[in-house]
């Protein structure tokens, strides 16, 4: 499946998303490997197979194997790292805070990428878990390499405009399902 195909699945109730998912397209405000990278890594993280598949094909022709590893380790990563940093961060019992997390993340030190790309797709990953502590830590690493403000809110851009296709999708499926069930 490619993003054309995708596109004519999202439902005329989000022709919105339908218009965001076709401007990713086009957008040049990134170099080529950060902007698939984080597409697929975001992809993955929205749990859709389909989006996930339409965005994995297109980043296929786009990203080096190591590129594409990398952003599936950011996917993989942070659906761990987010779960435990989301809980240690919404506790009443700050203890929890100080404890070792035990979690193996050797990835993130060396994820065969430029360490801002790998930041940046796990700050988008981050905010489509809704991660607050995972995105101030990953924000604060990009913001000290340099990285633009802008280029930080376009990741979570994507981020935003992948989720709501997957969202999109979904309820389009289940209105064509409820409709098939009434019938």
């Amino acid at each position: 499946m490619s993003i054309e195909a995708l596109k004519a699945r999202i439902p005329d109730f989000a022709k919105d998303v339908r218009l965001n998912l076709s401007s990713l397209a086009g957008d040049e405000s990134l170099g080529q490997q950060t902007k698939w990278g984080l597409l697929l890594a975001v992809a993955i993280s929205t749990r859709n197979a389909e989006v996930a598949s339409a965005i994995g094909a297109e980043a296929a022709g786009q990203l080096s194997p190591e590129a594409a590893q990398a952003a599936r380790a950011a996917a993989s990563i942070m659906a761990m790292n987010n779960v435990y940093y989301r809980f240690v961060h919404l506790a009443s019992n700050k203890e929890y805070g100080t404890l070792p997390a035990k979690l193996r993340m050797n990835v993130i030190g060396n994820p065969g990428v430029p360490k801002t790309d790998f930041e940046l797709w796990s700050l988008a990953v981050s905010a489509i878990n809704g991660c607050g502590m995972c995105i101030d830590a990953h924000e604060k690493v990009l913001r000290e390499h340099g990285v633009e403000a802008v280029t930080v809110q376009t990741a979570v851009r994507y981020a935003a405009i992948l989720q709501s296709v997957a969202v999109a999708i979904e309820a389009g499926d289940a209105e064509a399902q409820a409709l098939e069930q009434a019938a």
